[in-house]
């Protein structure tokens, strides 16, 4: 294995070092407790202090402070200090990684797809960074205030995924007639369901590329008092939930024509947000002081949660846990088994919205401040992007391909790529956004609004 290093200024918030590890290092790496082979190293100066291992390649990342000078001849390697805390900078080195005979291996494919742009950034001070993530920078330029590992996989692995987009088309409109406080996009099917006060309707892929197409089917609420305020799709997309200002969570057969399968009597007369297993097997529904946990295979309710009466806004679950998180500004976990609490973040904001990558390991938090919390569902790893700009809609969607993320910010769309949170393209509405969602197959982006929902074809 051969190693061919240049040096070059580089960001220095976030990512600091990409180095390829020899075989002649691994014994150092050993006596951390790594037993695996390494070949792949890369230092962030935050205070994290903890290694991780990827389990599908042979990579491994080193998150901690770094205390100078630490050099290269630290870790068997020679070279010259990569980081002063002084200057506040950090150095990358570019790296090619030969394996015998010729052939290249998967780490030396990624890392021969970036560019020299990508490659050849200017320093920057870290104090320049904060503000940085939305505002100051353009789309297709990276934003540098973002953790360079974020969800869609274990922290530096070198996985293959869809390109996200590059830009945004709008090709048509729904005319729903009144607000859309929810709405649910179909990859396989191409339907679209907004829903709001009375009714949800119905649109199948032809009125996604109108702007004036009737809907087509209309079902209408029991009581038309009734309203909608949030809604799931189930993975298989042939089925959805709906709940909100009612006292039932509604499912509905969505195949061959939607109907509705079952009334699950709920003991809240508000539903404010809903979260359904990958599985399907579990739907959380979150009322004001407490989470109903229902078996939908079964159709029963399984538990009423209490959680904190202001911190009940918003649910999600990944895995084994689930997220709860409201006005009182603290974001909580739970257990799914033994329903203890299990951690507790003071996030110091109002908290408006929480989802979850593909992976389930990364949690995407929205606040009040328009600020996005991006936490590990079970390291103790935590990072904030900061917008400082006061909102009172915030919407979170992750693609279901993990390489982008969609956030609404009252009347703006902003698109981000994941893991780099390089901004992709921006759009900006008439009136505020009420709700998001994209298509399981990637291609559409729908936002629901003041009287209807509008329709984006994502380009690659």
């Amino acid at each position: 294995m051969d190693l061919h290093c240049s040096s070059s200024a580089c960001l220095g918030s976030w990512m600091s070092i990409c180095e390829v590890l020899t075989p002649q290092i691994n014994s150092h790496i050993s006596r951390l407790g790594i037993k695996s082979k390494l070949y792949f190293f890369v230092v962030f100066p935050v205070r994290i202090n903890k290694w991780f291992m990827s389990q599908d390649v042979d990579l491994c990342v080193y998150q901690g402070l770094l205390h100078p000078p630490f050099k290269l001849d630290d870790l068997g390697l020679a070279g010259p200090d990569l980081w002063s805390p002084a200057a506040g900078k950090a150095q990358v080195w570019k790296c090619s990684l030969t394996s015998p005979g010729g052939q290249h291996g998967p780490v030396y494919q990624e890392m021969s797809s970036m560019t020299q742009q990508q490659w050849d950034l200017q320093t920057l001070d870290t104090s320049e960074l904060r503000a940085m993530w939305f505002s100051g920078t353009e789309p297709g330029e990276a934003a540098e205030a973002g953790p360079s590992f974020l969800p869609g996989s274990a922290l530096g692995e070198v996985v293959v995924r869809q390109r996200p987009p590059r830009d945004s088309w709008k090709v048509g409109m729904l005319r729903h007639g009144k607000r859309v406080y929810a709405v649910a996009v179909g990859g396989a099917t191409r339907h679209v369901y907004t829903c709001g006060s009375g009714y949800i309707r119905v649109w199948d892929e032809s009125a996604l590329h109108a702007w004036d197409k009737a809907p087509e089917a209309q079902l209408d609420l029991q009581n038309p008092q009734n309203c909608v305020l949030t809604c799931k799709l189930f993975p298989d997309e042939q089925s959805l939930i709906t709940g909100g200002v009612s006292q039932t969570l509604t499912l509905w057969d969505l195949a061959p024509t939607p109907r509705v399968r079952a009334q699950l009597a709920s003991t809240g007369p508000m539903c404010y947000s809903l979260a359904i297993s990958s599985d399907a097997r579990i739907c959380l529904a979150c009322f004001r002081g407490f989470v109903e946990i229902w078996d939908l295979q079964n159709q029963i309710l399984i538990r009423k949660h209490e959680v904190p009466i202001y911190g009940s806004r918003c649910v999600d679950i990944a895995g084994n846990k689930f997220w709860t998180g409201g006005e009182d500004t603290s974001l909580y976990s739970w257990d799914l088994r033994s329903y203890q609490r299990l951690q507790q973040f003071n996030l110091q904001n109002e908290i408006l919205s929480i989802t979850h990558d593909p992976s389930e390991e990364w949690m995407l938090v929205g606040l009040r401040t328009s600020d996005i919390i991006i936490l590990h569902t079970h390291r103790k790893e935590k990072f904030k992007a900061v917008l400082q700009k006061y909102t009172h809609h915030h919407s979170l969607k992750f693609s279901s391909c993990g390489s982008y993320f969609v956030t609404t910010l009252d009347e703006s769309i902003h698109c981000l790529a994941a893991p780099s949170l390089q901004r992709l393209f921006q759009v900006k509405e008439s009136s505020d956004i009420l709700c998001c969602d994209i298509s399981s197959d990637n291609r559409y982006l729908v936002t629901g609004s003041k009287n209807s929902a509008t329709v984006y074809q994502l380009m690659y």
